[in-house]
């Protein structure tokens, strides 16, 4: 187990890092449960308002 755990005269540098990139990805992950939840709500106030998509109808004439 001592063997996994010996980084060497490095250790420092590398427990940094990977505590950086945990920080940074926890981050991340929570900017983007943030904003699903902004989106979310725009589009539930859109559809309240009547706004629909623009490709959910076919203009007339247009094949399909």
């Amino acid at each position: 187990m001592t063997q996994l755990l010996d980084l060497g005269p490095h250790a420092g540098f590398i427990l940094a890092s990977f505590g950086i990139t945990t920080v940074v990805i926890a981050a991340l992950f929570g900017w983007i449960l943030a904003d699903h939840a902004a989106l979310k709500g725009k589009l539930a106030e859109l559809e309240r308002q009547g706004v629909r998509r623009r490709s959910g109808a076919r203009p007339s004439g247009t094949p399909s």
